[in-house]
């Protein structure tokens, strides 16, 4: 792969943060990393293409750039935007052969009754056709007509315009499902039929609704004469699946090895750029790896085929730290960019349904991850609110499209391994299963002060006390089959996940080992007045101490903590801290290091 750096000085360098139009980026000297070299694949890999990837990962730049390679209006500006690049070198013939109708669903509101929904639709098609007229005009001698009360009509006109022509149409669409999805996250389970058939979704959607209606006409208009190619993106195959027979020619390649890179930085691409800014910076040239790594733990992790070895950055979320460490010198003070957090919609979307909760809870354990027989590529809305599977393959697999779970690799027995990508993903889950377990905001304002109080002041106890005076309560009167130190580990890290001043890890390798959550301070935060902190937690049942939910709350805490189980547990968990913290103290000697054992007993102590 190859970035385009179009200038070598500091001050002029620019990251295209939020821009996704190539003749712009190309054009006024932003950074670009080539994928021009890609284009011939996709000329070749068939008529009609479906590529999906989550939120914010680059696809609009993708379909941007099909439309400046392909426009026939643009052909006098070949050389200008393609010329330096590695398609500029080698263009396929069909360079600049085409008309393009570009659709963009993110444009319409997700709002309103059902005919209102249609009415947006349909207003933006017949905007998108009157483009299409001014800017081939001087190509169409056949009069287009656009009909404000039927898009649909005012499509079937423009094919007839162009089937007089020698020119064909590349159908872009871009975002295909965002306002349906939008729909979708309000779509509730129900056992009623009638109700189930009145829910805007469907009545959009499925059976012959206005969206389906739309990819009816647009696939009647597949041909040589009229979309001769179309190129589609989206995040999730969810909304495709129950359109059904209105659009079954697409060609799913958002699995293909081939097509892995086409969106999304590589490892490669963010060390050399950051190499650069690092020199431009004067900075020492180990901040490099520094830098690499605080990207790599935060943002690193995405995989979208299983033949594939490359991770790939989310685009937006490197362009976001990259143009901050470009233009102080520095990395920046928070790591999640607040444009990407209207994701954990999807994760609290997953979280109310039949088992999703479970499944949220259980990602947010330590080495979180989810055996599925196979990746679904198309499934419908049904499947997902309805998924009863033995390995909950349809909400996993939505899970993955989203970006919320990517592809780890395969297990023994064949299956596909999806776990949580990163740290800020992970971030994510621990503050929805906060919510979940504490939903009154000021409870965990609360806790979170109590948190404060151990990595400012050394004190735990505070957060003990919060623990179990509040957690405990709610955990005990839940069926939980995974309840052990993983579910205390877990109530302990809704409360202290703070990923503006340390890198969280619940699973830190020391001498072959894990130790069970540690809290390194940020190597740019280690200025401030706080401590490295380590716990390990041990989980005595209330069977094992041969004691009842009443008798543990009321046991004086010297009586509690002489009987033999429970003595063991705080031996043991003692032994493990302070071998683990002898040995991190021994590899990085910058910590100001405090280590803890915490024993619950049952959920009650």
């Amino acid at each position: 792969m190859e970035c385009v750096m179009t200038t070598q000085r500091r001050k002029t360098m620019k990251f295209p943060y939020g821009i996704s139009d190539f003749k712009e980026i190309v054009t006024q000297n932003f950074f670009y990393c080539d994928r021009t070299h890609m284009i011939p694949l996709i000329e070749n890999a068939g008529k009609s293409i479906l590529f999906l990837r989550p939120r914010r990962f680059g696809k609009s730049l993708v379909l941007s750039m099909l439309e400046n390679y392909y426009d026939i209006a643009k052909k006098d500006q070949f050389e200008e935007l393609f010329g330096h690049l590695k398609i500029g070198k080698n263009p396929t013939p069909l360079h600049n052969r085409y008309f393009i109708f570009k659709l963009d669903f993110s444009c319409i509101g997700a709002f309103g009754s059902t005919e209102e929904l249609q009415q947006f639709m349909m207003d933006h098609v017949n905007e998108r056709i009157k483009k299409f007229s001014m800017n081939y005009k001087n190509w169409i001698s056949y009069p287009i007509e656009i009909n404000p009360n039927n898009a649909i009509s005012s499509i079937e006109s423009m094919l007839a315009a162009i089937s007089q022509s020698e020119t064909s149409i590349f159908l872009l669409i871009d975002e295909y499902d965002n306002f349906a999805n939008e729909l979708m996250l309000n779509k509730k389970q129900s056992d009623d039929d009638k109700e189930k058939d009145q829910d805007p979704y469907t009545l959009f959607v499925k059976k012959d609704g206005p969206l389906k209606t739309l990819f009816k006409a647009l696939k009647a208009g597949t041909n040589s004469d009229g979309f001769d190619k179309t190129f589609i993106t989206g995040v999730a195959p969810v909304v495709m699946s129950d359109i059904t027979s209105g659009y079954n020619i697409a060609l799913n390649k958002y699995l293909d090895l081939r097509f892995h890179q086409l969106c999304g930085f590589t490892s490669d691409e963010i060390k050399q750029c950051l190499k650069e800014i690092v020199l431009e910076c004067d900075m020492p040239p180990d901040m490099t790896d520094k830098a690499y790594q605080l990207m790599k733990t935060y943002y690193n992790g995405y995989r979208f085929c299983i033949d594939s070895d490359e991770y790939l950055y989310n685009p937006t979320l490197s362009l976001y730290f990259l143009q901050a460490f470009n233009n102080y010198c520095k990395s920046p003070k928070k790591m999640m960019d607040e444009n990407l957090a209207v994701d954990t919609q999807k994760i609290t979307y997953i979280s109310k349904l039949p088992i999703g909760e479970n499944m949220i809870l259980d990602l947010g354990q330590k080495k979180a991850s989810v055996d599925i027989s196979e990746l679904k590529e198309r499934f419908g809305i049904e499947d997902l609110l309805l998924d009863y599977s033995k390995d909950r393959q349809f909400i996993a697999s939505y899970l993955y499209y989203v970006g919320a779970l990517t592809i780890a690799g395969e297990t023994i027995t064949g299956n596909t391994a999806l776990s949580v990508p990163n740290l800020l993903m992970k971030s994510l889950y621990i503050d929805r299963i906060a919510q979940m377990l504490l939903p009154d905001p000021y409870i965990r304002d609360k806790g979170k002060m109590a948190a404060q109080e151990l990595y400012t002041q050394g004190d735990i106890q505070p957060l003990c006390d919060f623990v179990v005076n509040h957690y405990f309560k709610i955990l005990s009167n839940r069926d939980y089959v995974w309840a052990n130190e993983l579910t205390v580990k877990t109530a302990f890290l809704t409360l202290l996940y703070n990923d503006n001043l340390y890198i969280m890890d619940s699973e830190t390798e020391i001498d072959r080992r894990y130790t069970d959550l540690t809290m390194i301070i940020r190597p740019d935060k280690r200025r401030f007045e706080i401590f490295d902190i380590l716990i390990e937690f041990k989980y005595v049942s209330l069977s094992e101490a041969r004691l009842t939910g009443d008798e543990a709350r009321n046991m004086d805490q010297t009586d509690l903590d002489q009987l033999p189980c429970i003595k063991a547990s705080m031996n043991a968990a003692i032994g493990q801290a302070n071998q683990y913290a002898k040995a991190l103290n021994q590899k990085y000697p910058e910590l100001r290091l405090k280590s803890f054992a915490v024993v619950a007993v049952g959920f009650d102590r």
